[in-house]
């Protein structure tokens, strides 16, 4: 008799990913005429089964006579199962090892494809209990062993009483068969195990939900890769952020809660409390007040380019990560930019309104080539840049000016001041950040001193230009095309009206803030800025970071990671390692960067070390945020 506490765990969905059965469908179907019919037919069969409508007995019969599997198909399925165990098994591997006399495998499928895969993971084969195949004389498989209980109706009940554990015993699974085993009395709980399937009537019976193996090793505080259920890190995303992003971080096993449009200030406050990774488009305001309620957050994704929506320095203080995406809609600005001249120039948009009025108007007059035309670019990173070759392309002499030092591309001729830009050129484009000191950057002094007939174009921050000294030189015929894309107040949502003094103005195009709202842009977002979160929360990397000191890490095996985000103040490193000496902790590898306001420092230590050590770390002075990252 075995005692102390036992683990019985499912196979199908459970230590794997996948339904075997299923699996073995696609391979022994692969070149039959009904094969999708019939794998839709062993789906369904499959879920009744372990949903407890319709008998164990019946679902294995009826699947097997759809299967047409013979016995040289289970080396391929095994080959399949071993690429599909559950993401969070393999991440836990040691758990199995540490307890393999007290785990038992108790399945509905069939011990030729479970124990090969599960001795992989030190688990006895005298610890399985499943069904098995019987084959013809031809190794068709063409039924199983109707006496092992494991094929009738509450066959896991059988099973577990004829073995007759002693002790505590815990059920992990994922169908109705693993709840009964708790529902008869024999098990102390049930953990639905969600990682790869959710059935609601099986989560109503549960003791406990358990998103992946690792909240259950959390809850029981067993050894474990990481030291805190990434299920319980909750993540917010607002205003329509791709589903790219949800995906990406649904599969990493977070929780995710969204919202389709912005909060106000208030709205955000009370919801970010129990929040620890904030996603954002550039409409929420993360502000000193939000932040203040926020003590659980870690990180924020802005899914755009700017930040200015975001208190960095106030992020900074609370030790929170912020990532952007300065490059992934780059090219869906600068497109949109070389469209707007080539119409600007063409007085097109006074030409399409016409049309639509009815009026016929065929005339050369204010239509003019891009070809040998002056584009100057005020603002030279990434979408200034790449605009600069591509505008060079199509004939454009460009001029660019940046505050800071830019090597030219191509052939673009730097100008060493604003005014001389702004005195040189027949076309200006704004492609500046966010920044304060960049508010009315263009005003009535600098439209003064432009070209008369200039083409102007703001697709960068709205605070920029003082709209109203460009309204006033629109009308006056000093400036003669203008597109703007963004504006010193928006609205919040679709369906709040637009107030500009800038509507109905002649050769005006105004767009609503969809200089890098494409397809690609959106994707490219997506995926970007969820990869540096993940990046930092798996491994503490803060490459790319906008407010942090950028450190990149290397995924460490067999230690722990510690960070420690401090008060850039002397001495703290220090007192960090002296902690380390005085409780014998040997450091396997220690990295530290700071900026003017915070220390971030990432300590990799033994995987046995003395707990007191991280009361003693949380403990020391002018620390912000401490956590242990595996």
């Amino acid at each position: 008799m075995k005692t102390n506490k036992n683990y019985v765990i499912d196979f199908d969905s459970t230590f794997t990913r996948v339904e075997a059965l299923d699996v073995l469908g696609e391979i022994s179907l692969a070149n039959d005429v009904d094969k999708e019919k019939n794998l839709r037919e062993i789906e369904e069969l499959t879920n009744q089964g372990m949903m407890g409508e319709i008998s164990l007995l019946d679902s294995l019969e009826k699947r097997l006579f759809l299967l047409k599997a013979n016995k040289k198909h289970l080396p391929v399925l095994i080959e399949k199962l071993r690429k599909s165990i559950s993401t969070s098994f393999v991440r836990n591997k040691v758990f199995f090892t540490e307890n393999s006399e007290n785990i038992y495998i108790i399945s509905n499928g069939f011990k030729e494809f479970i124990v090969p895969i599960v001795a992989e993971y030190g688990i006895k084969e005298e610890n399985v209990f499943a069904n098995t195949f019987e084959f013809d004389i031809d190794e068709k498989i063409i039924g199983f062993d109707r006496k092992n209980v494991l094929s009738q109706n509450k066959g896991k009940v059988e099973q577990i009483k004829s073995i007759n554990l002693q002790g505590e015993v815990f059920v992990i699974g994922d169908g109705y068969t693993d709840y009964e085993i708790k529902a008869s009395g024999l098990a102390s709980k049930f953990y639905a195990f969600t990682e790869n399937v959710e059935r609601l009537n099986v989560l109503e019976k549960a003791d406990h939900i358990t998103p992946s193996l690792d909240e259950f090793l959390f809850m029981h505080n067993m050894n474990k890769v990481i030291s805190y259920p990434k299920s319980r890190i909750n993540i917010l995303l607002l205003e329509n952020i791709h589903p790219d992003a949800f995906k990406l971080m649904k599969e990493e096993g977070y929780n995710i809660i969204t919202h389709s449009g912005a909060m106000d200030e208030d709205e955000l406050a009370e919801k970010i409390k129990d929040v620890s990774v904030l996603g954002i488009r550039s409409k929420t305001q993360l502000t000193k007040k939000v932040l203040n309620n926020a003590n659980r957050l870690i990180a924020v994704g802005a899914f755009c380019i700017g930040t200015n929506q975001i208190d960095l320095d106030e992020c900074l203080k609370k030790g929170v990560a912020v990532f952007n995406a300065p490059y992934s809609n780059t090219r869906s600005v600068v497109e949109l930019v070389i469209g707007e001249i080539i119409l600007l120039m063409r007085n097109l948009p006074d030409k399409i309104r016409a049309m639509h009025e009815g009026k016929w108007s065929k005339s050369a007059d204010n239509s003019y080539e891009t070809r040998g035309k002056k584009l100057g670019i005020i603002g030279y990173g990434n979408i200034g840049s790449q605009l600069s070759v591509v505008a060079e392309s199509i004939g454009f002499d460009v001029y660019y000016y940046d505050v800071i030092e830019k090597l030219a591309l191509g052939n673009a001729t730097k100008c060493n001041s604003l005014p001389e830009l702004l005195q040189k050129t027949d076309i200006i484009t704004l492609h500046v950040d966010g920044r304060k000191e960049n508010q009315d950057l263009i005003g009535d002094k600098e439209f003064q001193e432009m070209k008369d007939g200039v083409i102007f174009l703001n697709l960068s921050r709205g605070h920029v230009v003082d709209i109203d000294a460009l309204q006033e030189h629109i009308i006056s015929g000093k400036i003669k095309g203008v597109g703007i894309d963004v504006f010193p107040e928006e609205p919040g949502t679709n369906k709040e009206k637009f107030e500009s003094p800038l509507r109905n103005l002649p050769n005006v195009i105004l767009t609503p803030h969809i200089g890098g709202s494409t397809q690609e842009a959106q994707v490219n977002i997506g995926n970007f800025v969820p990869g540096k979160i993940i990046d930092y929360i798996n491994t503490g990397s803060t490459t790319n970071s906008v407010n942090f000191p950028n450190l990149q890490l290397p995924v460490l095996e067999n230690a722990h990671r510690l960070i420690h985000i401090h008060r850039n103040m002397p001495g703290i490193l220090a007192e960090i390692n002296r902690i380390f000496a005085s409780l014998d902790i040997n450091v396997v590898g220690q990295y530290l960067k700071t900026n003017e306001t915070i220390g971030y420092v990432i300590t990799d230590i033994d995987k046995a070390y003395n707990k007191t050590v991280i009361k003693e770390l949380k403990g020391i002075k002018n620390t912000i945020w401490f956590r242990v990252l595996y």
